[in-house]
């Protein structure tokens, strides 16, 4: 079973930055593709980011393009969410998805398993 713990997430200022990692543990997950998603209260889970199982091939969302970077670290098992500028709309938990395709996924019923999420709140 695959399990996925995200870390990183807490308070910054708008302007800021904050890290997103995603460990996963349970089997390898080089050939999967994965992803970042994020929920603010009353809204859908949205993509944020996603990344196919080489690292070769990257997806944004356009409110997070030239602001953040996805990245992964297939010896680690781990994933990464670098984000910049953060803006206070960008307040949400950010969940990290693993998918066995190795393919880029877009949606969320495309993702197999799922942290349990972490929070991001960007005061003005």
């Amino acid at each position: 079973q695959v399990q996925l713990v995200e870390s990183g997430g807490g308070l910054v200022q708008a302007g800021g930055s904050l890290r997103l990692s995603c460990a996963a543990s349970g089997r390898t997950l080089s050939t999967y593709a994965m992803g970042w998603f994020r929920q603010a209260p009353g809204k859908e889970r949205d993509i944020v980011a996603a990344i196919n199982w080489s690292g070769g091939m990257t997806y944004y969302a356009d409110s997070v393009k030239g602001r953040f970077t996805i990245s992964r670290d297939n010896a680690k098992n781990t994933m990464y969410l670098q984000m910049n500028n953060l803006k206070p709309e960008d307040t949400a938990v950010y969940y990290c998805a693993a998918a066995r395709t190795g393919r880029l996924r877009q949606t969320v019923s495309g993702y197999d398993y799922w942290g349990q999420g972490t929070q991001v709140t960007v005061s003005s």
